[in-house]
């Protein structure tokens, strides 16, 4: 029996995400993303089509690496202006029952006592939908807009995420006993003290005294999402990732990707089904091969090959305008998205890119494959890609907004379904539960679960 595919949304609280000048496309509607309709409607169109999640991304600072200018950026819309993603995910909630939502949180910028606060009042409101896409950030421009000297070594960065999630597990699963709450009205308890405990938490980078200001959430810990794909993200996947968005031009990187964050699960003494690992690709969509060359083909009228450049300059952090156009991409070691580097440069030596060949593909698609035709030849063109990459699902990028998404749910997950690769009903439960069959807490492998048991009660603290 087929192995049934999972489905997310890929988008971003902005203009232009990942298709640089679309929107100029007379179809395009992404600039109501300043509504709170738009994020209903589509929501709806989503859970319509039995998407598992819509997928957030986010980022701080802006794309000024081209020509060390935020011009091609402020010009193209390339990401930016952008909103706070979790702002609009109360209005998509109110009006689904299944949709999960995954959304971006670096670690880079602020504290884990109020981001914990945050998510838990997320996973409260979504009735457990929540997801974390966990991030250690990549622009400098971020960095330097919030004060410090410039982004932090790439490396540490992922030592700095592996203490911000220690105290995050420590206040999700350990400050409030299950049964905290009583609301025992004619006791007049709402919360007994005896069941709330301090955490006492002393980090190489956080120190963390008090409880966590939320009782437990449906998940109490959101599911872990993770997208780093260079060495060290792919090892902090295998510790803490229960899913992974990997992000590559060719099926050998992908396959790369994929076999080295399972291994780093068994690792770490886990399951390698403990982690989903979600592929992007983008599709356009016809009720013919013709017709969808031909909507192609169309949307490519609108692309900004300089937005594009902005996007991967600053996801490599090199500034791609010092390379003449038919030369060769070089792997360069930089602080920004090692993996971004890697994947145009040296990860598949089959395939070596030129500046003109990167901006054409990035121009729509972003990193990852375009897939487009019938809804027949886009589900051969999937089975083919997860057979060969080993992936469980896929991230699906927008062209045109909500138009990519629409086409999706409309055309081709019938076809998926047909062929058995997609459900044909949500499971209840938790967003956890629909993705893994089991329990709405965290599994006992993952690290979450032991950082919870190490909090004490607040007697025992103050003991020693």
């Amino acid at each position: 029996m087929p192995r049934e595919f999972r489905l997310n949304a890929f988008t971003m609280n902005t203009v232009g995400h990942l298709a640089p000048g679309l929107w100029t496309h007379p179809r395009d509607r992404s600039r109501d993303y300043r509504r709170l309709r738009h994020w209903a409607d589509l929501a709806r169109t989503l859970e319509g089509g039995l998407f598992d999640a819509i997928f957030i991304a986010d980022v701080m600072g802006v794309y000024d690496v081209l020509n060390a200018s935020r011009d091609a950026s402020l010009r193209n819309a390339i990401q930016l202006p952008i909103n706070d993603p979790l702002q609009v995910i109360p209005a998509m909630a109110l009006v689904t029952d299944h949709l999960g939502f995954g959304v971006t949180g670096s670690v880079s910028y602020e504290h884990p006592y109020p981001f914990a606060r945050r998510f838990s009042t997320l996973d409260h409101l979504t009735e457990g939908r929540a997801a974390w896409n966990v991030v250690t950030s990549y622009l400098d421009s971020g960095a330097r807009a919030i004060g410090q000297p410039g982004l932090a070594a790439h490396d540490e960065r992922y030592d700095y995420a592996e203490d911000y999630l220690d105290v995050c597990y420590k206040l999700w699963e350990g400050s409030w006993d299950d049964d905290a709450v009583v609301a025992d009205v004619v006791a007049g308890v709402f919360t007994d003290p005896a069941r709330v405990h301090a955490i006492h938490h002393r980090g190489p980078h956080f120190t963390v005294d008090g409880i966590h200001l939320s009782e437990p959430s449906p998940q109490r810990t959101p599911v872990i999402f993770q997208a780093g794909a260079s060495s060290r993200g792919r090892r902090f996947a295998g510790r803490h990732a229960e899913a992974v968005f990997v992000s590559a031009p060719t099926e050998a990187i992908v396959k790369g990707y994929v076999d080295s964050i399972r291994a780093g699960a068994v690792e770490a003494g886990r399951r390698p089904d403990d982690v989903q690992i979600y592929s992007m690709h983008t599709v356009v969509l016809g009720e013919s091969d013709v017709e969808a060359a031909r909507k192609y083909a169309d949307y490519r009228r609108h692309v900004r090959e300089d937005g594009a450049l902005a996007l991967l300059a600053g996801w490599t952090g090199l500034d791609l305008s010092r390379y003449a156009p038919d030369e060769p991409l070089r792997h360069v070691k930089t602080n920004a998205g090692q993996s971004a580097v890697e994947a145009f440069s040296s990860s598949d030596p089959a395939r070596l890119w030129t500046i003109r060949e990167l901006a054409e593909w990035t121009s729509i698609g972003a990193r990852g494959p375009v897939s487009v035709g019938s809804p027949a030849t886009v589900a051969d063109a999937l089975e083919q890609w997860a057979e060969a990459t080993g992936v469980d699902g896929f991230n699906l990028g927008a062209v045109v907004i909500p138009e990519t998404f629409e086409d999706a749910a409309a055309l081709l997950v019938p076809e998926l379904q047909r062929r058995g690769r997609f459900k044909t009903r949500y499971r209840d439960g938790t967003l956890r539960e629909k993705l893994f069959g089991r329990g709405a807490r965290l599994p006992v492998s993952h690290p979450g679960t032991a950082a919870g048991a190490s909090v004490k009660p607040i007697g025992a603290a103050a003991a020693g």
